[in-house]
């Protein structure tokens, strides 16, 4: 459809005020009204052994993938079953002890009506998102969670907006409380998230990124400021710790090769000791990424020794490596 109506910018302007002001009294209407069902239905979530299925036609099931998503990302198990095609076969993913989310404006949405008496012969829970509480769908349901708005923020009051906000808030709401009852940590989420920059951080560990076996440098506490060259500049990493049997007591770096090299010392007849640096900075193998990130910006240094918990080296570990990873 082609509009050769001019543009009016201003109106646009007022237009998107006024759908902002109009969901906003939606969420606070709802928050007006909000009832003993909600805790209802996150006590009857969280003590679902199995799993809650979300179910919506059209843009309530749009919404219903949106919450399936959010709910599993913060400890619930959920998934999303299309009303249609469960009528079809999918069913057969609903088991006795689920909960059904079933999420409709009116309540009258033929495609669950359908499912219904299906879902009620398997004894699964239904609870309703609902924008009618009196609608058929309320009257089958054992728990309604009423989405009710005064109006659409379309200006024919008739494509699901405020509508659908209010469903996606009612969502989030049962999401946040019960991940709050469950004792949901930054941890839990990070293992749902492993390729996100939280679960980056709180789930690399040191010992994933660490440099290991010979490709660690080290050198003796008496080796000779030669081998001392070689063993840094053939292992790469601009650092060689200088180690008492396993512990390391020193650390070389190219910063420190730098300003012994400004002094006009005589290297020649060095040893490692004698040039090192004393008491390196030192991780445990086990520690957290972020924290040698941490450790480095705190010292101002771009590289780390790590140990076991005897203190042995296995390891060392420098900025490159945690940049490599996206740790930092």
């Amino acid at each position: 459809m082609t509009n050769d109506l001019p543009f009016d910018a201003e109106r646009a302007l007022h237009l998107a005020r006024e759908t902002f002001a109009i969901e906003a009294d939606a969420l606070l209407g709802m928050q007006r009204r909000l009832t003993a069902e909600f805790p209802r239905a996150v006590e009857t979530i969280l003590r679902c052994e199995h799993r809650v299925v979300v179910m919506g036609m059209g843009k309530s099931g749009h919404v219903g993938r949106k919450i399936a998503a959010t709910l599993a990302s913060t400890g619930t198990p959920s998934f999303f079953v299309h009303p249609a095609e469960a009528a079809h076969g999918d069913l057969g993913m609903v088991t006795s002890g689920d909960v059904c989310l079933l999420i409709s404006n009116s309540g009258e949405s033929n495609e669950l009506s359908t499912i219904i008496p299906a879902l009620r012969r398997l004894g699964v829970t239904l609870v309703a998102l609902t924008g009618r509480p009196d609608s058929s769908l309320a009257k089958v349901c054992d728990i309604v969670l009423s989405c009710a708005v005064d109006k659409e923020a379309c200006t024919l009051d008739l494509a699901p907006t405020a509508s659908t906000t209010a469903q996606m808030a009612m969502g989030d709401a049962l999401s946040v409380a019960l991940l709050d009852a469950r004792g949901f940590r930054e941890e839990d989420f990070a293992l749902s998230h492993p390729g996100g920059a939280l679960g980056r951080k709180l789930l690399t560990h040191v010992s994933d990124l660490m440099r290991t076996g010979d490709g660690v440098p080290r050198v003796a506490r008496d080796a000779s400021f030669s081998a001392l060259l070689q063993e840094m500049s053939g292992k790469g990493l601009g650092l060689a710790a200088i180690v008492d049997g396993n512990t390391p007591v020193g650390i070389f770096t190219d910063g420190d090769l730098r300003r012994l090299i400004e002094t006009g010392a005589d290297l020649r007849q060095r040893v490692a000791h004698e040039v090192m640096h004393p008491r390196p900075h030192l991780i445990r193998a086990g520690a957290l990424a972020v924290d040698a990130a941490d450790l480095m910006e705190r010292h101002r240094i771009t590289s780390v020794l790590v140990v076991d918990s005897k203190g042995g080296l296995v390891g060392a570990l420098n900025t490159y490596d945690l940049l490599r990873a996206k740790v930092i």
